[in-house]
């Protein structure tokens, strides 16, 4: 082999030596670097306020905690949510409606639905321009002539004109307590949760928290169409998948 050649065969020897040399020097960076450094979080947790802590509030307050968000649970009467919040560790704290509203980049409001209108009334500061998810049912046997009128207008209509300012989403009305606080991350496929709002930014976050608290977003459409998955309708019949969610969607339009 000819000076020249056995020159160029050193070249390569040494340029591939330090290219492992940088892989391995790279790679040395990774296992060493702080996890968060070499992957960063591109999703902040959020604080959510939750106004009714039901089972429906109270289920939903765990699964978000264990996501990572943090969370106020309230009530007229603080002292009685302690122990939860005690179990529910440090991202859990108790306080009353008001500071709620005040606290949450996000409110859950999940009272009777003859409540409804007062939470709008009381803490119409605290919650403007916030997204609201709203799960409440108006039901004439304990609400009255105001459940009977929300229906006619549309649930989510009502709502709209109950909660003024807000970004509104009906979120978590259709789904049995007890299978949302039992069958999150059902496997092999989540339970769907449809979803109705006309703010597309506040839908978004509204899908993300429903995905954090191990469940399936469905989108429906606006608020006018909230009256899909009215409690009877048969987007509320029983526990769907997304997909039957969607077939069934499809088959009504």
């Amino acid at each position: 082999m000819s000076y020249r050649g056995l020159s160029a065969l050193s070249a390569a020897r040494v340029h591939r030596a330090a290219l492992a040399s940088s892989l391995f020097a790279a790679t040395l960076m990774l296992i060493f670097i702080p996890l968060e450094h070499a992957f960063p979080q591109t999703v902040e947790p959020m604080r959510i306020g939750i106004i009714g802590t039901g089972r429906i509030g109270g289920a939903l307050a765990r699964h978000w905690v264990n996501a990572g968000h943090e969370v106020l649970v309230s009530s007229r009467h603080p002292e009685e949510l302690e122990s939860l919040a005690a179990e529910l560790g440090p991202r859990a704290r108790v306080g009353t409606p008001r500071e709620a509203a005040a606290f949450g980049q996000v409110v859950l409001v999940s009272v009777p639905y003859a409540a409804t209108p007062q939470i709008g009334r009381d803490y119409a500061n605290e919650l403007n321009g916030k997204v609201v998810l709203d799960t409440g049912n108006p039901i004439e046997r304990r609400d009255g002539a105001m459940a009977r009128e929300a229906l006619a207008k549309g649930v989510g209509n009502a709502s709209a004109e109950f909660l003024p300012g807000t970004r509104l989403v009906r979120a978590f009305n259709c789904i049995p307590a007890e299978s949302l606080a039992d069958e999150a991350n059902r496997v092999p496929e989540r339970i769907a949760i449809p979803l109705a709002g006309d703010d597309a930014e506040a839908l978004r976050v509204a899908e993300r928290l429903v995905r954090d608290a191990g469940l399936d977003p469905v989108v429906v459409g606006g608020l006018d169409r909230a009256s899909d998955f009215e409690l009877g309708k048969p987007l509320a019949s029983r526990l769907m998948t997304a997909e039957e969610m969607r077939q069934l969607l499809a088959a009504r339009r």
